[in-house]
Formats: structure tokens, sequence, C-alpha cells
């Protein structure tokens, strides 16, 4: 154990009360010659948050200090909230208290009143330990003696002062990024510097590059990166052909979206003479080319995963590997790492194998053409792939068997509608389109969710380090508040010690095709945990698995690539006791960084949505539309339209009475008329308001005459700070294997 392990152990002790510095020196014999070292040790501890300082210059966990570490979380108006690192309710922050602390900022929180009554517990911030935001994105003013930046971000309330000697020729109306040079306090803004003008609004792709600098993600690779990729030799080593497993004339195919050029994953099935079907799932084989620790490696970890925004893709690794001699383009010979399981009819995996292979795909298949195939029986395209067609038909029987198996076991399927977005070639939003989750692709998820199960369970019984991905039981007081709404509705639940996914599963069937479908589902996905990664195995709620990794895409997700490295090391010759313990930090670091970026990414694609949307709405402002109320606030009610927009009714357009949230029922009641509205009731409204500087659409009702009140929902509570979109929580939970 170290001094500062010992240290927090120490003030951490009942009986400890905090003491000053010459008290420690003392309590732990600090030499005369250590003093220098030990205040150095404490003035570092105090930065990392272990510890805190008081006015009196005594030293104390935060805890015993009253304090709360944990993030500030800004809001527009000025005020905020601290998340706590540990489990507590968040700490709400006036806007008086707020210290000059700023959105995202690590901060320690003091305590000034504790929950009651249903009011939230306030503070004030103490200190800010680490700070968040070095750069700032948003739009720069000009004034006679000075200018200032208005942050896109809406969190950050303070605009940041810029003396004229550092504007960079900016002018008013012009898309910046501000390098902040005096961070806030009290009663004065942050100042700064210009070093980056992005362009004039409403230029083409400003908007785009303006959320990809928000969320600072890589816009291009390092020159040493992308030479090393340069120098990669795409004709495949004569010793890789001598020892790995020859598949070149089994017949296999990939199966992506049409517009998919990193091809990671090709499928084949054989159904054997004692009539179980051969599974045999081929991932790209990118760990031969990206090593471990070499450049294309250490920039792969920073990443952590590729990022799709709409009309563009930033890419883990550079186009030579992910578009090239790592992508499974067909007819060509690639190296892979196959995942091979003998299934029998029931869908249990009696055998696997799994092995380095050299492999060459027959053809390039889209979802589009497998689904017109199996589901319309296509005769031109059944003609066109008539070799495969048989292929094709098995593959659709054993995803019907393996999803059987998987919903027998109490596996939740969330099946929400989504959409796509089409852009015109200036990046203007010309329609949004329903995406069908048709046979194709439930076909390509059931085999990629199977093959990652058994890579999983088969390395966890090796107990060797690895990556998991991991999906912890809901939340109990969220998951009693959502069976306390259902029941509103007639669907009972019950648990008791352990909350099992077969219980959720049965309300998400007894719901399905009924008008509050949606707002249970919604409610039910919400009470639920996010799935992350992880080097502890504890499996994965949702998918009710014991064991579920990521081995499927190596070349758009780290975990996959990390996973790949594992297997191989250990199918050729085992893990050292030292590569052992390597391997050990290393997976805990990239689960980490991958869950991290996950976000990032998450939050990036979400956003470009939003702004997306709001751009196609606000050419129809004035249209009517059809919608449902998909989420009820204190600030007015969410309204979803059939192409998944959705916009508010503010409290204040709801002028023919006072209304009134009731929070437990998710209801709007009008004091004088008590007219409800509820979660899933159909309305008409009419499009009043975009606002494109906050990606927000805005709704006024269009009265129907004997009008009734309805059911459903969804949406953040938070006005100004939106939760993860359904989509986003769907493709965490459900590791929908995403092409």
């Amino acid at each position: 154990m170290d001094i500062r392990e010992t240290l927090i152990n120490f003030m951490n002790d009942q009986a400890y009360k905090p003491m000053n510095i010459g008290e420690l020196y003392k309590i732990f014999d600090i030499r005369k010659k250590d003093m220098k070292g030990f205040a150095a040790m404490l003035a570092e501890m105090e930065r990392d948050g272990d510890i805190a300082k008081s006015k009196t210059e005594c030293y104390g966990t935060p805890e015993k200090m009253g304090l709360i570490l944990g993030k500030y979380q800004g809001h527009q108006r000025g005020f905020g909230f601290v998340i706590a690192e540990v489990e507590r309710p968040d700490v709400f922050i006036p806007a008086d208290n707020v210290n000059g602390a700023m959105n995202g900022d690590k901060v320690l929180a003091r305590i000034l009143k504790e929950e009651n009554g249903g009011k939230k517990c306030e503070g004030e911030i103490a200190k800010v330990i680490e700070r968040s935001n070095k750069t700032i994105i948003g739009t720069y003013q000009d004034s006679s003696n000075f200018g200032f930046v208005v942050a896109d971000d809406k969190r950050i309330a303070q605009d940041i002062f810029i003396p004229k000697a550092d504007r960079m020729k900016a002018k008013t109306g012009q898309i910046v990024i501000a390098e902040i040079t005096q961070w806030p306090e009290q009663r004065r803004n942050p100042e700064g510097r210009i070093i980056e003008i992005l362009g004039n609004i409403g230029d083409a792709g400003i908007d785009i590059l303006t959320i990809i600098k928000k969320h600072k993600l890589p816009e291009e690779f390092p020159p040493n990166v992308e030479a090393y990729a340069d120098n990669i030799n795409e004709e495949i080593p004569k010793e890789e052909y001598a020892r790995r497993k020859d598949l070149r004339d089994l017949t296999m195919v990939t199966i992506d979206g049409e517009d998919a050029k990193d091809l990671d994953d090709a499928v084949s099935v054989q159904v054997l003479e004692n009539g179980n079907y051969r599974l045999g799932v081929h991932i790209a084989d990118v760990s031969h080319y990206v090593k471990d620790k070499n450049p294309l490696d250490k920039e792969a970890l920073k990443r952590a995963t590729s990022v799709y925004l709409i009309d563009r893709v930033i890419p883990m690794l550079p186009k030579k590997l992910s578009n090239g001699v790592c992508s499974l383009n067909p007819k060509v010979d690639r190296l892979a790492l196959t995942c091979f399981m003998e299934i029998d009819k029931n869908g249990k995996s009696v055998d696997h194998e799994i092995v380095e292979s050299i492999i060459k795909t027959n053809e390039r298949m889209t979802y589009t053409d497998v689904t017109k195939i199996l589901r319309d029986k296509d005769p031109e395209i059944i003609k066109k792939y008539e070799y495969l067609h048989e292929d094709f038909k098995n593959m659709e029987k054993l995803c019907g068997i393996l999803n059987k198996k998987r919903m027998d076991r109490g596996a939740i399927d969330f099946d929400f509608d989504e959409c796509k977005i089409i852009l015109n070639e200036l990046g203007k939003p010309i329609d949004i389109v329903p995406y069908e989750r048709g046979i194709a692709n439930r076909v390509v998820e059931e085999f990629m969710l199977t093959a990652n199960e058994t890579v999983a369970e088969h390395f966890f019984w090796l107990n060797v380090p690895f990556v998991y991905r991991i999906h912890e039981d809901p939340d109990e007081e969220k998951l009693t508040r959502f069976s306390e709404f259902a029941y509103n509705f007639g669907y009972a639940m019950k648990w008791g010690n352990e909350i099992h996914p077969r219980m959720l599963q049965e309300v998400i069937a007894k719901v399905k095709g009924k008008k509050e479908e949606m707002v249970l589902s919604t409610l039910l996905l919400r009470s639920m945990m996010k799935a992350k990664y992880s080097p502890e195995c504890v499996g994965h709620f949702g998918l009710a698995s014991k064991y579920y990794c990521h081995f499927t895409s190596p070349i758009r997700r780290y975990p996959d690539l990390m996973i790949h490295r594992i297997i191989k090391e250990v199918i050729n010759g085992g893990l050292s006791e030292a590569r052992n313990e390597r391997l050990t930090k290393e997976v805990e670091i990239a689960s980490k960084q991958s869950s991290d970026m996950e976000r990032v990414a998450m939050e990036a694609e979400r956003d470009v949505d939003d702004l997306k949307k709001a751009e196609y709405m606000s050419d129809r402002i004035g249209e009517e539309y059809d919608g449902i109320i998909s989420s009820v606030t204190n600030f007015g009610l969410f309204i979803e339209l059939p192409n998944t927009i959705e916009g508010l009714v503010h409290m204040t357009s709801l002028d023919d009475d006072y209304y009134v949230f009731d929070e437990r029922h998710l209801t709007l009641v009008g004091e004088r008329t008590k007219k409800t509205y509820r979660l899933g009731e159909e309305v008409r409204i009419i499009v009043s308001k975009v606002d494109l500087a906050t990606h927000e659409v805005y709704f006024d009702f269009v009265e129907k005459e004997d009008e009734e009140e309805n059911i459903d929902g969804k949406k953040n509570e938070n006005e100004d700070e939106k939760e993860y979109t359904v989509k986003d929580l769907n493709e965490l939970i459900s590791d929908d294997v995403a092409k």
C-alpha cells in the first residue's frame, strides 16, 4: 500500500478529525528533508480531489469535510447541478453559488440544504478540481473596446471576453474557437483569445464541423499514423498462407448497408449430415496490421470507435486499412479470425472452434437485396444470386432458431422506429425516411450476437484478461416507478430478490402493437442501465446472457481489436505471467476509454441528427402534423411525429388554463378545466418555431373537436439537457451490431 492510499485510509477512519500539515508531519513521522515532498504530495492529492483543505488549512477526505466530488452540469440560465461520483442525489447549484465553475468541470460542492419534502438538495461550488473546457466554440460578437464569444454549448452560460489584440481579426457573426486564458470567478466572465476561425454562419458544412470541434473529435490522422498505414504491404505473406486455415473455397458473403465501405464481417452457413448447422462468422484480422503499441494502435485506442455523422465517417483507422486491406471486399484474399459454431435445432451451440484463417468472400451483399430474396421473393434478384439462394434460406432458418432461443431465455428486444436523414449534395436535409430492420438485418444481428457470446464464454473459462460488454441489472428505484406507471395500464410486474429480464420482456410482448407500446417501451428503457465495456464479466441483462463481448467489428471498435489480439496470443502459445499482468492493466484502460469515447460518439451523432432534423423542420413552419405526446415535463409536452422528429409544446402556449405537472402519473392537468394531457395521447400540431442554434423545434396544438385523451411517452426531464435518445439507448443496451 503506497503513502497516498495510507493517508486516505487514515483520513477515512471514523475517529479522524481534520488536521493541518504540521499535525500530519508528526503523525506520519515525516523527517525534515522529506517535508517538501510530503507537502507536494498533499497538494497533488488536493488537485486530484482525493482530499480537501478547509479555510483553516486542515486536510480531510471530501466526505469528512462535508464536500461532494462530482461533475458540474451547467444550464443556460446560470444555475447547474453537481452529479456526484458516488451514488447519491444530484446537488442543485443556484447561479449565485456557481463560483466560476463551467459545464463539465470536475468540482467539489458543499451541501447547504439537504433534500427536504421533495425539494432538491442545494449547495455551492467550493472548488474547481479540473477544468473541462480549455477551448470554447461559439459565435464572435465585436464591440468598440472588446469582443466576446457566445458559446454554442448553451450549458456554458458565460460569454468569453476577448481583448482586441487577441481577436485574430474575427468579425461579428463568425464561428470561432476561443482558448480560455483566464478562468471565470464569482462575478467575472472568463477571458480568452481566438485561436481559429471556422467560417461564417450558413457556410456549407460549418454546422457539422462545429459539432465535430465541439466534441473534440479528430478530423485527420497524424502524419506519422498516415505514413505508417501507407507503408503497409497489401500482399499477404506466404507464411500466413502456410500457417492459417484456408477457407477460400467456403461459400461466404458480407451483408451490409449500401453505403458501407468498412466491411469487417462475413458469414457462412452449412447444414451438416446430423441436421445441425455450422455457422461461420469470419471477422477481418485487423490485429495483424495494428500491432500492440504501434502508431496505428495508439491512435486507435485514443479514438476507440468510428463515428458516423449522417454523410461522413470519422474512422478509428485510416482508410488504407478500414476501406482497403482490412475490408472484406469480394473475391479477394483476406486475413480473418473465424469462429465456427455447430448449432442444433434448439439453437444450442454444441461445439465451436476459433481459428486464424484466410478467406475470400463470394459477394458483397446488401440488406436490401437479401431482404428482397427472403421476404419479397424477388425473381430478378434471386436469379442474380441463384448459387447463394439455398444458403440465404438456411440463414433465415438458423436466424429464427437462434432468435427463439434468445427470446426463450428472456432477452429483451426493443423494436423502436428509426429513420434515416437524407441530405442533398449541399448537406441540406431533403427527406427523413423510415429505416427498416428487415430479415437481412436480423440474420446478421443474430449471427453476430451468437459469435460474441461464444467467444466471451470461451475466454471467460480460460480465465485470461479480456474486455467484456456488460449490462448491469436495472436501477430498482426506477424500475419501481416504471412498475407503478405500467400498472395504470393494466400491466402488473412482480419481482423478488432478483430481477430477471424475462419479466420485462413479457411487458414488451404484451404491449406490442398497442397504442401504449411506445410510451411503456421507452420508460422501461430509461429504467435500465447503459451497457459498457469492463474487464469483469458480470453478464448482459438486456440479452439475458451470462457472457458477452464485442468480437465482430475490429475495424471500428477498439475492444474488438484488443480481443482479437488476446485470442491470437492464446491460440499461438498462451500468455506468459508477465504478459498476463500487463494485459490486466491494458484491458482496464481500454474498457474505460472505449466506454467514454462511445458516449462521446453517440452525443456527437445525436447532435448532428438533432441539427438536421431542426433544419428540415425550419422549412415546414406553419405545416400541420399528427403526432403523439412522447414526454410530459414541468415545462411542457414533447410531441413525436411519425418521422421521429420531436418538438416541444411549451407550457406558455397552453393558454386555455393553468396546467399542473403530475410527476407520478406523467400528466399535465388543467386547474380549472381538469383537462389532462397524457403520455401517448394522439394530438394534432402545427410547427410554430425552429431554433437552429439550439436544434430545438416548437409546436402549438391544433384543437380537434370532441378531443379525447389517451396514453404513451419519451424524452428528458430537462428542456436544455437532453439525455441519450431512444435510438442511442437501444444501441447501448441491445448491442444491435449496427452496420
